[in-house]
């Protein structure tokens, strides 16, 4: 059984027992998150889809860590005037255990 959830603007494809990284959640460590975007759910060749979003289906998941992503270089540079601006940014990652898909 799979599902395809939304979080964090992003669509993920999920399995019962399988390990993420998603955008930060604002939950803590050892918590259980449900998030009720789930856009389509598939079991055995059946696939039901949402119109945009499925009623009644959810994806029970516990939050294993909180870390942050790779560094992302920022470099902003024009040509003959001497400006250079170097930035960089670290995005902040929840890692989550899918436990439950309900359909």
């Amino acid at each position: 059984m799979f599902a395809i959830i939304e979080t964090g603007g992003k669509q993920y494809r999920v399995e019962e027992g399988q390990i993420i990284e998603v955008e930060k959640i604002e939950a803590g460590i050892g918590e259980t998150v449900e998030i009720t975007d789930v856009l389509a759910v598939g079991n055995d060749g059946d696939l039901k889809v949402g119109q945009p979003k499925l009623e009644g289906a959810k994806v029970e998941a516990k939050v294993i860590s909180h870390k942050k992503g790779d560094k992302v270089i920022v470099f902003k540079k024009k040509a003959k005037t001497g400006y250079k601006k170097k930035r960089g940014h670290r995005q902040p990652i929840t890692v989550l255990k899918i436990e439950k898909i309900v359909a």
